[in-house]
């Protein structure tokens, strides 16, 4: 009894030791996809939150709706419109890959957008009046004092888009991008066996604990700096 439960265990290891290199591999591309859309999005989001409190009508009311959409419809659906709606009506074939990275990119820079807005609109409006009797102009008062102070209050949500990010790159399987979860699949289909889930789920609970752990440090960094201001 007992050698047959060593015998099972190591046969698991053994799998699992087969496993690893591909699905490694998967988790490559998917951090891959997870910097790429996060070095893309975060600057992205800044200028459309601007936009969207800008007080030029046609860029305040495009840059809303472009918000407005892209949170408003599953992200799923946005990566089968730009991987299929080029090539069923022009015939371009773009790759997978470039395709996840470009979706993503837009849906995550429109959640970064709302969070910076959020961020700027709730600075006192004192803090506007007095930069204004200082004669400072509007975009010196926005990116010298307001952008400054938003930093520590748009932090959190921001956090947790990021993590949010990590295991959102899951869905990239669905235009065939080889990441962790489409090699974990394959894995399951091809020998009937769901430890490559329980491995990939590992693997996704690793990197979100590591996420978790650089966030706290950067809001422990901005709490000692902020102490240090007042």
């Amino acid at each position: 009894m007992f050698a047959e439960l060593l015998a099972k265990i190591a046969d698991r290891i053994a799998y699992a030791q087969v496993l690893m290199p591909s699905l490694l591999d998967g988790t490559v591309v998917t951090l891959q996809v997870f910097f790429l859309t996060l070095i893309m999005a975060l600057p992205l989001g800044l200028p459309i939150a601007l936009g969207s409190i800008s007080r030029i009508w046609p860029l305040r009311g495009f840059c809303r709706t472009y918000v407005w959409i892209f949170r408003g419809t599953p992200l799923m659906l946005q990566l089968f419109f730009f991987y299929y709606f080029p090539a069923i009506q022009f015939g371009w074939l773009i790759p997978a890959f470039p395709t996840a990275v470009f979706t993503f990119v837009l849906n995550y820079a429109a959640y970064f957008a709302e969070i910076y807005r959020a961020g700027i609109e709730s600075i006192e409006r004192g803090q506007y009046e007095a930069a204004q009797s200082l004669g400072l102009t509007r975009w010196q008062t926005m990116f010298g004092i307001i952008i400054p102070q938003t930093v520590k209050r748009v932090l959190p949500p921001v956090a947790n888009e990021t993590i949010t990010l990590i295991k959102d790159t899951a869905l990239v399987y669905v235009i065939t991008v080889s990441e962790l979860m489409k090699v974990a699949k394959g894995a399951v289909n091809r020998d009937v066996d769901t430890l490559a889930l329980f491995l990939a789920a590992c693997i996704y609970l690793f990197l979100t604990f590591i996420l978790t752990k650089v966030v706290t440090r950067l809001e422990n960094h901005f709490s000692r700096h902020e102490a240090k201001g007042v």
